[in-house]
């Protein structure tokens, strides 16, 4: 922890330098800040004029550098404004001279404050270049970054991210997460750079940004890591400008009993209710009808006495009882005011279909509904939705079809083109959910709400979720956390820029403009994100359906040489194994092959083997306490046609399952169109199958093995 004195002396600077109208620090004062937060750096002078850099240098052993320092010249190498390996005092002063030259063509209205003289760092085949630095991310706040370093960073951008502060265990662990890592431990006989020291780098950084959120990025680019240390070369620091806007948040109680009214509601209100068909409160009155809701249901309609044989209420005000939700079904511009009854009326959930608002540009009138709800503590879903779904509940609340098959996935969607996909994908494929809910426009309720619940009902085995942007990114990673150890969470993220990638300042916020921040700190959080669409889906329907795997050991059986060599690679590709497997079992699975099939992994019993073959070889597979997973592939023949290949994979595996012998497996299957319903029959059985794709089961089965990870249940 950096001493209260030494965080006084910062505060005190960064007080001066806004009030002197400056975002970005000078290289002096960059170098007071790391010297309070014990961020390591060589010595250095700031000299004022060429005698004075002439000394400076001359007080260094060896060779130094010469930097620029001005306020006005953030990039220092882009206006000929540093020299490096400079010694001798002629050298110095004639370096002096071209940099000041250089710093006023490149911009002759700078203020030039002198140059800085500093140690020249180490070099040499154990001298790496890094970039340790952080920036404040439009979606998660304070980020440190780590990655090679130098010139060529935003070439080839090879850094990972982490949410600050971090502690010493992760920050070292960030060294390893770059794909360079194998050069910082040393290759080709060089020595492995101090871990401990870079780390501390990084600790230190995101100890300072997390101390000062008034500082939006820092870079230290580049710190030379060597055997012996780490120390930063340069030292970049910006500041924020303006104040950024608080945002509503609730307790994790609040949000479980928010939710727990809106998704398991007694009496429901729909505002805008109609008996005209093709209107928005007709379909969400029938859907609420036929759908089965066992509790309350009220339309709202000033000009009707009753609707679908249903009292009809001229306000929500006029409306006996408690309401728990209400169902806006009008148009945009007179939501206003009938929220206002909402909240007059103590109704706790507000569910807005309409659309017209801050996706047409109407963020005045998104802003009004938004301070309205604050007023009267409504939660509110949307606007800009097709509803919401809850199965287990009866209740069809969307102007979507209905659907009304029950099972353990919850799935949301911020698009409403999306849900109506995700209801279509889970029609096709008879996936039971618990939930499908629109997010719309994210007004207040978004997807930290749903994960908080979705992570506590019970009736949810897996969560699946698309989204264009977090609101909250901290809040999401919280409940995201709280959620993984117990089930998975999927995210599908549409849109790979950051707009926030044009303002920044330093290389740090030049890198956090892609997508690496999302990619790593959702990782972070234990989440699993699909890279499609269709990718999300599928993982959602299936990971429920595959056990827990116990072991890394996977081993492909296969009857065609091509699958196997393809469901290898798929392996390799979703961050999986082959198993090596021992000459013991290699001998046992020998006992059932032709000899002109092969053992080893993968196991290909060839083509033409009966039944029996593939039962055997299953079995032993499952049995065996060193396998932990089986990849199957199956080529359609007559001797062991489709459906004779999956009765007997699905008993054999129902088999061993009672018996205690509980592994996933995944299956690909090839041939012509009876593979389709062999594949169902599989998949409704416990055995993720699919056809024509190696890809696929093999994706699927990756994925359980990333949630197992993350949830820490892989021994």
């Amino acid at each position: 922890m950096v001493e209260p004195q030494s965080r006084d002396v910062v505060k005190a600077l960064l007080k001066q330098v806004a009030a002197d109208g400056r975002t970005a620090l000078t290289a002096p004062e960059a170098k007071q800040v790391a010297d309070a937060y014990g961020i390591a750096a060589p010595g250095e002078e700031l000299a004022k004029d060429v005698d004075a850099a002439v000394a400076a240098a001359a007080r260094f052993d060896g060779k130094v550098v010469l930097k620029i320092v001005s306020p006005d010249i953030l990039h220092k190498t882009d206006a000929g404004g540093v020299e490096v390996g400079i010694e001798g005092a002629a050298d110095v002063r004639a370096s002096f001279h071209r940099i000041i030259d250089n710093a006023k063509a490149y911009n002759p209205e700078a203020r030039i404050e002198g140059v800085q003289v500093q140690q020249m760092l180490p070099s040499g085949p154990d001298a790496h270049e890094v970039i340790v630095g952080a920036v404040t991310d439009p979606t998660f706040g304070k980020v440190v970054a780590f990655g090679l370093g130098g010139v060529l960073v935003e070439v080839l951008k090879d850094v990972t991210f982490r949410l600050a502060p971090v502690d010493a265990d992760t920050a070292v662990g960030m060294l390893d997460s770059i794909g360079a890592a194998e050069i910082l431990r040393g290759v080709r006989g060089g020595e492995a750079v101090d871990r401990w020291a870079v780390a501390e780098q990084i600790r230190r950084v995101s100890e300072l940004v997390t101390d000062f959120p008034e500082i939006a990025e820092v870079d230290l680019n580049p710190v030379i890591a060597t055997p012996e240390g780490a120390l930063a070369a340069d030292l970049r620091i910006i500041l924020a400008e303006g104040e950024q806007p608080v945002r509503r948040t609730f307790s994790r109680d609040e949000i479980l009993a928010a939710m727990n009214r809106l998704m398991k509601p007694r009496s429901v209100a729909v505002i805008g209710a109609s008996n005209e068909e093709g209107k928005i409160g007709n379909s969400v009155m029938k859907n609420l009808i036929n759908g089965g809701f066992a509790g309350d249901i009220h339309p709202v309609n000033p000009k009707a006495d009753d609707i679908l044989g249903r009292k009809a209420y001229k306000s929500i005000t006029d409306v006996p009882g408690e309401v728990d939700v209400a169902v806006f079904a009008i148009p945009a511009k007179f939501v206003p005011s009938a929220l206002e009854d909402v909240g007059r009326k103590n109704i706790p959930n507000a569910v807005l279909i309409p659309s017209g608002f801050a996706e047409t540009g109407e963020h005045e009138l998104q802003q009004q509904i938004v301070d309205i709800a604050t007023e009267h503590n409504i939660r509110m879903l949307g606007p800009n939705i097709y509803g919401y779904y809850s199965t287990w509940q009866d209740l069809c609340a969307t102007f979507c079809t209905p659907y009304d098959v029950k099972g353990g996935v919850a799935l949301t969607s911020q698009s409403g083109g999306i849900g109506m996909a995700i209801l279509g994908f889970a029609r096709t494929t008879k996936t039971g959910v618990s939930a499908i809910v629109g997010l719309g426009n994210k007004s207040d309720v978004d997807e930290d709400d749903l994960l908080t619940y979705f992570g506590e009902d019970e009736n949810t085995q897996c969560i699946a979720m698309h989204l264009e942007d977090l609101k909250d990114g901290r809040a999401f990673v919280e409940a995201a956390r709280a959620t993984v150890p117990k089930k998975p969470v999927v995210v599908l993220k549409a849109g790979r820029t950051s707009a926030g990638a044009k303002a920044a300042g330093s290389h740090t916020g030049a890198l956090a403009g892609d997508d690496a921040v999302y990619d790593d700190i959702l990782k972070q959080a234990g989440v699993i994100r699909a890279p499609g669409l269709n990718e999300m889906l599928e993982y959602a329907r299936a990971l429920p359906v595959l056990p827990t795997p116990q072991g890394d050991n996977v081993v492909i059986i296969t009857g065609a040489g091509g699958s196997g060599v393809l469901l290898s690679d798929a392996i390799v590709d979703n961050g999986m194994q082959l198993m090596d497997i021992p000459e013991d079992l290699n001998e046992a699975f020998m006992k059932y092959i032709p000899p002109f099939g092969a053992a080893g992994n993968p196991i290909d019993i060839t083509g033409g083997e009966p039944p029996s073959t593939y039962e055997a070889t299953i079995r032993l597979g499952l049995t065996d306490p060193r396998i932990h997973s089986l990849v199957l592939g199956y080529w359609h023949t007559i001797v062991t046609p489709p459906m004779v290949f999956a009765e007997l994979a699905a008993r054999v595996v129902a088999e061993e399952r009672a018996k205690g012998n509980v592994k996933p497996v995944v299956a690909s299957l090839a041939g012509d169109t009876e593979v389709e319903e062999a594949c169902q029959y599989l998949f409704e059985r416990g055995v993720v199958a699919y056809p024509y794709t190696t890809e696929k089961p093999v994706a699927v089965l990756g994925a359980k093995y990333r949630w197992a990870r993350a949830a820490g249940l892989l021994t």
